[in-house]
């Protein structure tokens, strides 16, 4: 009976008669492995939903649709390639859609290095590995990037900012494709393909002595220039909409959708972030949303209350307290805009005293309250407040 129930999916068993302390410690293992397998199943899922969503780059606007054109002409060859744009465009995801589209080196590693995130006396040895005892802590030897990635593809994120040393020794490997390992004079063959990013301007970097002429003509044989959001602004809906089904799955929350008013503000905004802080932006409003859709009260105040570009504002600043307020087309978004500022202004100036606040407005303090958990202030200023009365209310 003991063995069926085992073969049945049972833990462990145990024989009459039996210490409590025996089962007990029957019963921790058994939690124990159910929740690693939990785990396992939820990593596993993210693996699966993070790969999703690098899938083809997103974007019908025609800067990437340049873009899509380079990869497809640049993926079936060796080239080194340059992929140039501001932080958070998505530089990695076309290098990898170049490793994984038509590329002869889709069934080899793609290894991603940030220099930038490296301190500059160990990305040499992130890069070419060492050998043991080849300086302070080094323990034993170690396979650097280049050969992790042979017959791969290798990806230098941010290239810009690496140390003139290493820049020395990178134009050696990519000319020689040999490298040699820290504290070791063999020559070791390696068979890579360059990609590299930056948000920097190259050519100012060369002219300030920041950077080698000779590496940058090198690196950059294909170059490609990813557009900022604000520059593709008719591919914010179809990301958007993205990253909220990713977000809803990842956390196992109730679908959203997006409100017509809510897709406004996000086209207005400039996205100083990019892609990046779209992703976030969306993810935060799907975690912070209680109805359901994603409305205007879900976003961050720099994305609600910052004034877009070619708004009309009201001619008469008196009326609304010195606050511009922009002009939609929807009575009832714009009102609540026009309150979210107004009371806002008028709580920076009691210093977040909601007490005072509704004096000043001539409300009743829990109207007050209601109001500002309606408009979603009631977290930034409530908290700030020093007064009993608000603090025993909120």
């Amino acid at each position: 009976m003991a063995v069926e129930a085992v073969k049945s999916g049972a833990y462990d068993y145990l024989s009459k008669p039996f210490e409590l302390d025996d089962l007990r410690l029957v019963i921790k293992n058994a939690a124990e492995t159910v929740e690693l397998r939990r785990e396992n199943f939820s990593l596993r899922r993210r693996i699966e939903i993070e790969r999703s969503q690098r899938g083809a780059l997103i974007g019908n606007s025609e800067g990437m649709q340049r873009v899509r054109a380079m990869i497809e002409k640049v993926a079936e060859t060796d080239a080194t390639v340059l992929v140039r744009g501001e932080s958070g465009t998505g530089k990695e995801l076309v290098a990898r859609e170049i490793h994984e589209r038509n590329s002869t080196r889709r069934n080899g590693a793609f290894v991603a290095v940030n220099c930038a995130a490296l301190p500059s006396e160990l990305i040499e040895s992130e890069l070419f590995g060492h050998e043991k005892g080849a300086f302070t802590g080094a323990a034993g030897r170690r396979e650097g990037k280049f050969e992790q990635a042979d017959g791969g593809t290798l990806f230098l994120d941010e290239i810009g900012d690496m140390s003139a040393n290493v820049q020395a020794k990178l134009l050696r490997a990519l000319e020689e494709r040999r490298i040699e390992r820290l504290g070791s004079n063999e020559s070791i063959p390696v068979d890579v393909r360059i990609i590299s990013a930056t948000h920097r301007p190259l050519e100012e970097e060369i002219a300030a002595g920041n950077f080698r002429a000779d590496l940058f003509y090198r690196l950059r044989v294909v170059t490609i220039e990813i557009p900022p959001l604000r520059e593709r602004r008719e591919d914010i809906p179809v990301l958007a909409e993205k990253f909220s089904r990713a977000a809803v799955e990842r956390y196992e929350l109730p679908a959203r959708a997006i409100a017509q008013s809510t897709l406004r503000r996000l086209l207005e905004y400039d996205w100083p972030g990019n892609v990046r802080e779209l992703k976030n932006t969306i993810e935060r409003a799907v975690i912070m949303a209680e109805g359901e859709e994603l409305t205007a009260a879900d976003l961050p105040d720099e994305i609600t209350t910052g004034l877009p570009k070619g708004v009309i504002t009201s001619d008469s600043q008196a009326d609304s307290g010195g606050i511009k307020v922009p002009f939609t087309a929807d009575f009832r978004e714009d009102r609540r805009e026009f309150e979210r500022r107004y009371i806002s202004r008028c709580l920076e100036h009691t210093n977040g005293n909601v007490t005072r606040a509704a004096e000043i407005l001539d409300m009743h303090r829990q109207s007050l309250q209601h109001k500002l958990r309606q408009l979603g202030l009631g977290r930034r200023y409530v908290s700030v407040s020093n007064d009993p009365q608000d603090k025993a209310d909120n």
